[in-house]
């Protein structure tokens, strides 16, 4: 398996050392050699939650008038499409699509794979969900705490989707955003559909890779406070926002998400611990440190502690209060995403270890057990040591340049 990250390569090649340093990040395996599976379903699918509760789902679209858009200084305001999931108390309903058709062909010949362009376009879209669309939210005002996610670049809010399902099954309330223009499609409620506009920027000259990573960091550090205010703020636009607890607020995401979690946790103490799923830090945490609670999960290569990418080592001793590193043995870059499940269902293995549902089951089980842990205070002692039910997570010592 390689990990040149070339994501796409049809790219121009400016863009490419501009940028090159976050695509690592969303790339991945996504651009290795693949082999078709032997049989494959015709409906990709999501496990069923776990949790006790049924799920509900629904969609806002929120404008920011406060500030012009990041990437587009034209729009004069940043617009932004969220996903709700909720626990449930509804038999029956429509269930939730996905992701469009559209944005199902955007996200497969965004890749540049050959394996991908060998699936159906729309491939994608028809992936079974378990939440019900606009269920009416169930639970007692203040009770539930919430959950931001947050994806990598040029993927979509969707990619958490299994992950928010299962959640929202145990009680919690899920936000997941698309940070819009960073995203191969993000569909609006009127029909417009917008694309990847971060990734056509041409960089100044003496801009750095670092440079765009950061931009990319501060500006979803300030979606997801804006999204946090919508949400729990004095006029909230979701019908079921008294549901949700205001002090027990979590931010976890995937690749460029996760690895924005730090900063919007320094620049938003409403967040009160967060998750980086294989994220390379591109803004440091600064040596006055981040004294909240802080998950690293990722795959070996990149993110052991004697992997390559040294940011995760750089900023380990600045996280000054609970902290976990974990490795997990078989992952790919989207094994902490839907993508490596849901690929594998349409027939194309992306050459990790993890098969079948497992890569959903091992994320969704070690995260819930994190919130569980620091939004809930119940004890947790699946992160204490190494599982013999999950033997591929590895408990990581940086000092020692080990996991165990």
């Amino acid at each position: 398996m390689t990990r040149d990250h070339a994501l796409p390569v049809r790219r121009k090649p400016v863009l490419l050392t501009a940028i090159a340093g976050l695509l690592a990040l969303t790339a991945s395996t996504f651009s290795a050699p693949a082999s078709a599976a032997a049989a494959a379903p015709s409906t990709p699918y999501l496990p069923k939650p776990t949790g006790p509760h049924r799920v509900g789902t629904t969609s806002l679209h929120l404008t920011d008038t406060s500030r012009p858009d990041p990437w587009v200084p034209t729009a004069k305001a940043r617009e932004l499409m969220v996903s709700l999931w909720y626990p449930t108390t509804a038999r029956t309903g429509r269930r939730a699509p996905y992701i469009t058709p559209k944005e199902s062909e955007l996200l497969l010949k965004g890749q540049g794979m050959q394996e991908l362009e060998k699936i159906p376009p729309e491939a994608l879209s028809r992936t079974r969900t378990n939440a019900f669309t606009d269920a009416k939210p169930a639970g007692r005002r203040h009770s539930l705490p919430l959950v931001v996610l947050s994806p990598g670049f040029t993927w979509y809010r969707s990619s958490l989707t299994g992950l928010a399902e299962d959640l929202a099954s145990s009680g919690y309330v899920v936000a997941s955003i698309d940070h819009t223009y960073e995203t191969f499609a993000t569909t609006f409620p009127d029909g417009r559909v917008t694309t990847c506009a971060a990734c056509e920027i041409e960089p100044d000259d003496d801009a750095t890779p670092d440079d765009f990573g950061r931009k990319v960091m501060r500006s979803r550090a300030a979606d997801v406070s804006f999204v946090l205010d919508e949400l729990t703020g004095p006029d909230p636009k979701w019908k079921g926002s008294t549901l949700i607890d205001p002090s027990r607020i979590a931010m976890a995401g995937q690749s460029a998400g996760g690895a924005a979690a730090p900063e919007t946790m320094l620049t938003d103490s409403r967040v009160r611990a967060g998750i980086n799923m294989d994220g390379r830090m591109f803004l440091p945490i600064p040596e006055t440190g981040l004294a909240r609670p802080f998950l690293l999960m990722g795959d070996q290569e990149q993110h052991s502690p004697e992997g390559l990418d040294d940011t995760w080592k750089r900023d380990w001793d600045r996280m000054t209060g609970w902290k976990r590193w974990l490795t997990v043995e078989g992952a790919l870059h989207p094994s902490f995403t839907d993508y490596d499940m849901l690929i594998q269902q349409l027939g194309v293995d992306l050459g990790g270890g993890l098969k079948g549902t497992r890569s959903v089951d091992v994320t969704r089980r070690y995260v819930r057990a994190f919130l569980d842990l620091h939004l809930r205070g119940k004890p947790q002692p699946l992160l204490d040591k190494p599982s013999a039910r999950y033997p591929e997570v590895r408990f990581c010592s940086p000092p020692l340049k080990t996991c165990r």
